[in-house]
């Protein structure tokens, strides 16, 4: 099987040309690299989809460190694709035009997060609101024992029954927001799918163009 790379790499070489297999080459390395960056951003976020209230720094660290892995394969050969075969005249305005576009996408990506929080957070609440009824018997038990402990405390004794409902709102909202990010997520898990996907769509990277002696 190597054998066989070989010979077809020694025919596609002579048939382009060294340089130009070279050139195709370092663009397939280079799409390689930015989709296993990309795969490895949906993977960091597919292992926080699954999030609960009980996730602290040892539930996130391992989804840090695969997440900054894929961003680091995917942020330099992003820029090198974006600004390969700028002319030098034109090299600056190149690299201001990739960090504005970069910014706004920045400011896009967050501004959709918060949609989803609050918009995904709204529909958690509901659904948990939903079950607090008063058949539901835990929640009653739950509010009871809130309101017995706090009607303790000196004051109205209907102090703490209005406590435990703000304790349990707290409750709901807590639960709501959790899996409202736990959507989010899966949200940005997607979108780096389908990033994956277009990877092959990014142009080809060659040098610049040097122009001709008699262009003046």
């Amino acid at each position: 099987m190597y054998i066989a790379i070989a010979v077809a790499a020694w025919l596609l070489g002579l048939r382009l040309g060294w340089q130009e297999l070279f050139l195709v080459a370092a663009c397939c390395l280079i799409a390689l690299v930015i989709a296993v960056g990309f795969v490895l951003f949906a993977a960091s976020n597919f292992m926080n989809i699954y999030m609960t209230t009980d996730y602290a720094t040892d539930q996130l660290f391992w989804p840090n460190v695969v997440r900054a892995i894929g961003q680091a394969l995917v942020m330099t050969p992003l820029s090198a694709v974006a600004t390969a075969g700028i002319e030098p005249e034109n090299a600056g305005s190149a690299s201001g035009l990739f960090n504005m576009m970069r910014n706004l996408g920045g400011a896009v990506g967050i501004a959709v997060c918060g949609a989803i929080l609050n918009t995904r957070t709204n529909f958690h609440f509901d659904g948990i609101a939903y079950h607090l009824t008063p058949a539901n018997g835990a929640m009653a038990r739950m509010v009871d024992g809130i309101a017995q402990r706090y009607g303790a405390l000196p004051g109205n004794l209907d102090a703490g029954h209005v406590a435990a409902l703000k304790e349990l709102w707290h409750l709901a909202y807590r639960e709501a927001s959790t899996l409202a990010f736990a959507d989010a997520f899966h949200a940005i898990m997607v979108a780096f799918l389908v990033a994956t996907l277009l990877v092959p769509m990014l142009r080809q990277v060659g040098p610049a163009k040097t122009p001709p002696a008699d262009s003046h």
